[in-house]
């Protein structure tokens, strides 16, 4: 049964270079980047609503060097530098550039404002927006809206549990909406509408996520989760995995609801990561190199696969024609069967230096297209999936690409 927390409850409770040119950007919030308010189209004064995706290929080079490949004109921009990050999240128009000594915030400024039945896209100046500060790794937690709700980050070393407001960022301002001790953990904060779902530790282990509001109010619901690992977003809610499944947390007409989706039954390992096209409610992890999961959040059911070769990571399309992308463990970029996990299409072993050199890639799933960051190799893809796996364009850098995020969408 799910578990449920009401409003009642709740009043009882509170260097990339292309070989082409380069064009300098400015690197502090534009003062006129404060949201409209009742358009209700995530418009942000001072920047330009624009007739198509302005997508683009924002990357951070290992020393922290930032820029931006503008992907309709293939134009690039240095956004500025940040501390030498050992780990990267995104939301599609924010990076969180981690050092393991606090996360600094990048604004892209290219985001896509969902309207669920139709989208609006916006342009402004991006900007490096400041540092949230914390000890250890954070792992972070996004939603799908990059001017509304909030954005959880978790450090494991100090254990503080951190919520921001997202609508802040978009006004070029780093607030937390709370910040709450914790016993040191690898844990997580994932907001969900106007809550959050925040790991608790027993023996130094996390064994259950508690529910909290947006400012930090315990809400009452806590719920069973042992070993949790892995976070993501959907149109649905957001997901977390735990050893014996997945929790799926929603708001349901106010309510804060906490369902419980388990393994089937003779399943061994876990999920320890999830993937997919942004939004989209298929989400798909690895539980070992063939072992791959999907879960589909709006059936609240399992799919059970295995890849035709060992992979390092693999993401869901969700698109019409079943379609998965994975990456190979000797660089090669698979189109897969999402109903039978066999192989429709494969790329040349596009990233093999890269995953000698333990230099991770990135594979991001697209509407249209896939990209693919090979960092050793100083370069970044765009494949066509659909078209027999493509290599449709080709970006040399100088810099490697070490973290990588498609941005605009």
């Amino acid at each position: 049964m799910p578990s449920r927390i009401t409003p009642a409850v709740l009043v009882g409770a509170l260097s990339l270079v292309l070989v082409s040119c380069a064009a300098p950007a400015p690197t502090t919030p534009s003062p006129a980047s404060t949201p409209e308010t009742g358009d209700g189209h995530g418009a942000i004064a001072g920047a330009e609503e624009v007739a198509e995706p302005p997508l683009g290929l924002t990357t951070i080079s290992s020393e922290g060097v930032v820029r931006h490949l503008d992907l309709l004109d293939e134009s690039v921009s240095d956004l500025g530098a940040v501390t030498a990050p050992t780990a990267m999240a995104t939301d599609g128009r924010y990076l969180f550039a981690d050092s393991g000594a606090g996360v600094e915030v990048v604004d892209s400024g290219v985001w896509t404002w969902d309207h669920v039945d139709h989208f609006h896209y916006y342009r402004a100046a991006p900007a490096l927006l400041g540092t949230v500060e914390g000890d250890g790794t954070a792992t972070v937690a996004t939603t799908n809206s990059s001017t509304a709700g909030g954005t959880g980050l978790s450090f494991a070393d100090s254990g503080d549990a951190v919520l921001l407001d997202t609508e802040a960022l978009s006004k070029g301002e780093i607030r937390e909406s709370f910040r709450l001790d914790r016993e040191p953990h690898d844990g997580m904060v994932v907001p969900v509408g106007s809550f959050a779902l925040v790991t608790e530790v027993e023996g130094g282990v996390a064994t259950e996520v508690v529910a909290y509001t947006a400012d930090g109010g315990a809400t009452g619901l806590r719920e069973p989760c042992t070993q949790p690992a892995g976070t993501i977003t959907t149109r649905v809610g957001a997901v977390i995995g735990c050893s014996d499944g997945a929790l799926l947390a929603h708001v349901d007409d106010g309510d804060l609801v906490v369902e419980r989706i388990p393994y089937p039954a003779g399943t061994t390992g876990a999920v320890t990561g999830f993937d997919n096209r942004e939004g989209r409610p298929t989400v798909v992890g690895l539980a070992g190199s063939t072992d791959i999961r999907l879960l589909d959040t709006r059936a609240r059911s399992w799919t059970m696969l295995t890849a035709p070769v060992p992979l390092v990571h693999v993401t869901a399309v969700d698109d019409d024609d079943d379609t998965l992308l994975a990456l190979a463990q000797d660089g090669r970029m698979l189109v897969l069967d999402a109903a039978t996990g066999a192989m429709r299409a494969e790329t040349a072993p596009l990233v093999a230096d890269s995953l000698t050199a333990g230099a991770a890639p990135t594979l991001i799933a697209d509407q249209h297209r896939a990209y693919l960051s090979a960092p050793a190799e100083h370069r970044l893809y765009e494949i066509d999936y659909a078209d027999g796996a493509r290599i449709a364009r080709t970006f040399d850098t100088d810099a490697e690409p070490a973290f990588t995020a498609e941005t605009g969408r």
